[in-house]
């Protein structure tokens, strides 16, 4: 199989261990993954809060390159960069003047036959579902459960994602029972964690983030699974802060799906950057007692 593949920039840069274990998984269930020549940012937050019609045309553009290239299918791993490239193909469906607009600030029109997957929804197919039973040995992560974080914009807006359930979501947790990783019935799966306001209000993202890592103890997680830059970024980053505030000591892993997904594959965890995160994953990779 090869499909269309759009990291965005996150992936690229502080995401990289998000895009190093998406491409091992990828790797080994046989899907070559193809960037699209020349792809650009998708204007994530800054662009649709200064400028409608630039934030739809810079998704749709890359959407444009993949439809060059011969592909009707874009794989998305960004959370922020799928909801926009989702965004940008729902308003253009919506409003014929905005696509004849967007067309016109492109070098050339969209034909709009590009559809928009998440990896999530890529793993669920039924051919990929089958290997991935095949191929998974998970040893010890069997017995390790693990809490799915699908945060805000994975499901919301529903109208416009159409991902999952928008108030409890379980494709995470199926992709990852697919490779015999048990998931956990959990409160917390799209309770925000404050997303950018890490920079701007810390102490609102240390109490969001220390509800999320309460309720994960509470049922018993052995790290937290997710599908998001900024996500990871506040749960990884903000954890040591939490505790110190808190009195708490979780030491609970934040890893990528993707990451886990790699382990349970049998995928070298050299090859999965679980050195780069700063709450320490050894617990995880350690035998069950």
């Amino acid at each position: 199989m090869k499909i269309a593949y759009y990291p965005g920039c996150s992936l690229h840069s502080t995401a990289r261990e998000y895009a190093a274990s998406f491409e091992a998984v990828c790797d080994k269930l046989g899907i070559e993954l193809v960037e699209p020549d020349d792809w650009i940012c998708c204007g994530t937050t800054p662009a649709h809060s200064t400028d409608h019609l630039l934030s739809i045309a810079l998704p749709v553009e890359n959407l444009r390159l993949a439809e060059k290239m011969g592909f009707d299918r874009i794989v998305v791993p960004c959370a922020s960069c799928f909801q926009r490239l989702k965004t940008a193909a729902f308003e253009i469906n919506q409003a014929r003047k905005l696509f004849d607009d967007v067309n016109k600030a492109l070098d050339e029109p969209y034909k709009n036959t590009v559809k928009i997957l998440h990896p999530i929804e890529l793993f669920l197919e039924p051919e990929i579902q089958k290997s991935l039973k095949e191929l998974s040995k998970p040893g010890d992560l069997a017995e390790k459960p693990v809490a799915c974080y699908y945060g805000c914009l994975l499901v919301r807006p529903p109208k416009i994602m159409q991902f999952d359930a928008y108030e409890y979501p379980v494709k995470m947790d199926e992709v990852l029972g697919s490779v015999g990783i048990p998931t956990l019935d959990w409160r917390c799966k799209t309770s925000c964690c404050g997303a950018a306001f890490s920079l701007t209000e810390t102490d609102v993202v240390i109490e969001l983030t220390q509800k999320i890592f309460e309720e994960a103890r509470k049922v018993g997680a052995r790290a937290i699974a997710v599908a998001c830059p900024l996500c990871h970024a506040n749960l990884d980053t903000r954890q040591e802060e939490v505790e110190r505030k808190f009195a708490a000591n979780y030491g609970i892993p934040i890893l990528y799906f993707t990451q886990l997904m790699g382990l349970a594959l049998g995928i070298e965890a050299s090859r999965l950057d679980l050195d780069r995160h700063l709450t320490n994953t050894r617990p995880l990779l350690a035998p069950a007692c």
